[in-house]
């Protein structure tokens, strides 16, 4: 694909960080990124703030209800197939618990522990920024 048709998505992703441990969610076999590690969340649909998308991703992913907070960080990433800006959120579980409805595992990490995820792309941008991450 050439650059000037290459997609462009604007996505939204959640920081949601409980007892000092941060929620990660692992993407399903088959996927782009398959059984990578991201921030759970996905892109916009037409019509919704980047608030309520990240709202409707997190129900349909995680069966969790979410306070959406402020923009954290802002991640441009080129993929190789695709250019994505991605919006982090800090964000609070108001109802529910994690549950794998459209994603392949959840995990609640330490920062320290973040180091040993196999992370998307974007999502290593973000934590190399985010994160002081030890190195070996």
């Amino acid at each position: 694909m050439s650059q000037g048709n290459m997609a462009r998505l604007l996505v939204v992703a959640a920081v949601v960080e409980r007892d000092g441990r941060i929620m990660l969610c692992q993407r399903r076999p088959g996927v782009h990124n398959g059984l990578k590690w991201e921030f759970p969340g996905g892109k916009i649909e037409p019509g919704e703030s980047p608030e309520q998308a990240l709202a409707r991703e997190l129900r349909e992913e995680l069966d969790i209800g979410v306070e959406v907070g402020r923009v954290r960080d802002a991640v441009f990433y080129r993929y190789p197939d695709r250019d994505v800006l991605l919006l982090f959120y800090g964000c609070r579980i108001a109802s529910g618990a994690p549950k794998t409805l459209d994603c392949n595992a959840v995990a609640w990490a330490d920062p320290e522990e973040l180091v040993g995820y196999d992370f998307a792309g974007a999502d290593l941008e973000f934590v190399r920024r985010n994160y002081k991450l030890k190195k070996d």
